[in-house]
């Protein structure tokens, strides 16, 4: 800690990272203090170029409709589906944030980012079969997950999916759930929209191609942060009395710079990602759905395969995957010394404890990194038995950094989800950790606000300004059904998405 007056713009917000999660949160505050001063810095020479692209991971807009990794088989047989209910819950708040924005002309109309499209589960064997009928029960109880379907037969599978079902064998025990309700969102051009939006309003500085390389807690609470212009190579200094650090996977780096109390002892595992992208306009066309199987067994969460319905910069995209990797960067466009340069004292015996919890992880890993393309067809062709090589190309999507923490039994260990951490007095926060992540971006940033902004949040002036963004801020969806019809029927109308659930159930 340093005292001392820093040279540059004093700012009261400084948002690291331009991706999704700094947008929102950015958006957020501006709306709720229309004067704070905002300061944003971005390594890169475009927003939204790692993590929040379409290409990198970001757009499923996870909702738990149809990804069963949310969804465990608990040891007595029967389905947990808390996970599943509370991303559900996440995911209905970012719609009603964005039906906000819309109306009030803070974002691009929603088509350019937001549109309807079936998700479904899909799975083979006897096994899978009974535990994805169990599951449409379980969910069957939540008003959430209102209007799935679910079949085992074929003809009915034929037209949800013909391309799925199309050369299967016609005696193989299958089933699939459906949800007519379900979304994709392309959280690069929402990114980007709000950026737009930010950039015009009074007080926000929007500064692309630099890169903060330093933080240190001032004596005044206040935090200085060293910042590189990486097209003149001049360094200036910034003072701020709120940091968010939401670098993605440049975020651990950070958090470790910054040294508070909150921050030792996290460490980061990189993994990279690949799709393959079909290329054939008539295959593409054919399909339209966004389906999801059950990883294989010893993998892990993230390699949950599925066949993606996507819009991407206006067209329709067909993509599957992901196929795992592993590099030592923690971003796509980051340096192959940041795994080693993250190892501290502080982190070295969680990541260590974690690694050797892990290796399956590893193994998993290793094998993909092997596999050829004829293997990665072969994955392919347990969706679609009849895919062709020369329909599909390789392309490489964006970096993740799954969370290693402290673990008092284990000494560390791989958390696959998000975390927030932030320092006592509320002056820093990080973003660490990936899925659901953009998809659940509105509830993670108003936690935060929560955490560290937690006086003004509680006066009268906040606490309207958070309900007119989102209605049902402070209450819980699950437990709600009218506010729940009330603001899902509010946000489709906005954002044009489906709301009708299919009348009946389609018999098994």
């Amino acid at each position: 800690m340093r005292s001392g007056k820093s040279s540059g713009t004093d700012a009261d917000v400084v948002l690291i990272g331009a991706g999704i999660m700094s947008a929102t949160l950015g958006m957020l505050l501006k709306q709720l203090q229309p004067d704070l001063t905002v300061e944003i810095f971005e390594r890169l020479d475009i927003v939204a170029a790692e993590s929040s692209d379409a290409w990198n991971n970001a757009g499923t807009g996870h909702s738990a409709l149809c990804e069963l990794n949310y969804t465990p088989q608990r040891a007595d047989g029967t389905i947990d589906t808390k996970k599943a209910i509370k991303i559900n819950e996440s995911f209905e708040e970012s719609k009603e944030f964005w039906a906000y924005l819309v109306q009030n002309n803070l974002v691009d109309a929603p088509q350019t980012f937001i549109n309807s499209i079936p998700h479904m589960s899909f799975v083979w064997g006897e096994e899978n079969v009974t535990y994805l009928k169990k599951r449409h029960e379980a969910l069957s109880n939540s008003h959430l997950f209102r209007g799935m379907q679910y079949s085992e037969d074929h003809a009915v599978l034929q037209k949800w999916i013909p391309l799925v079902m199309e050369g299967r064998d016609p005696g193989e025990k299958v089933a699939a759930t459906r949800m007519e309700s379900g979304t994709d969102v392309n959280f690069g051009a929402l990114t980007r929209s709000l950026f737009a939006k930010l950039q015009a309003m009074k007080g926000v500085g929007m500064h692309m191609h630099h890169e903060v390389r330093d933080l240190e807690k001032q004596e005044d609470g206040t935090w200085l942060l060293t910042v590189k212009n990486l097209t003149t190579k001049r360094k200036r200094d910034i003072r701020a009395k709120f940091v968010f650090i939401g670098a993605g996977g440049g975020s651990l780096p950070l958090l470790l710079k910054s040294d508070i109390p909150e921050g030792k002892g996290f460490g980061g595992f990189p993994v990279s990602g690949q799709w393959l992208k079909c290329t054939n306009p008539e295959v593409i066309e054919r399909h339209a759905a966004k389906v999801y199987g059950k990883a294989p067994v010893g993998s892990p969460p993230m390699s949950v395969p599925h066949l993606d319905t996507r819009m991407i910069d206006g067209k329709k995209a067909l993509l599957f995957g992901p196929y795992a990797g592993f590099s030592t960067k923690f971003l796509k466009n980051g340096s192959l010394l940041d795994l080693p340069l993250s190892i501290k004292l502080n982190n070295i015996r969680p990541m260590l404890a974690a690694g050797f919890d892990n290796i399956p992880l590893t193994k998993y890993l290793i094998n993909q990194v092997r596999q050829s393309p004829e293997d990665r067809l072969e994955a392919l062709r347990d969706f679609l038995p009849n895919a062709r090589m020369e329909d599909w190309e390789l392309e490489v999507a964006g970096q993740r950094v799954q969370v290693i923490k402290k673990d008092e039994e284990h000494g560390g260990i791989l958390e696959f989800g998000t975390e927030v951490v932030t320092a006592a007095d509320g002056t820093i926060a990080a973003l660490l950790g990936a899925s659901p992540g953009a998809s659940t971006s509105v509830s993670i940033m108003l936690d935060l606000i929560k955490r560290c902004f937690k006086s003004k949040e509680q006066t009268p002036e906040w606490q309207a300004g958070l309900k007119k963004m989102i209605p049902s801020y402070g209450q819980s969806l699950a437990a709600n059904n009218a506010l729940f019809e009330e603001t899902k029927a509010w946000t489709s109308e906005v954002l044009h998405l489906k709301t009708a659930a299919p009348v009946g159930q389609v018999p098994a």
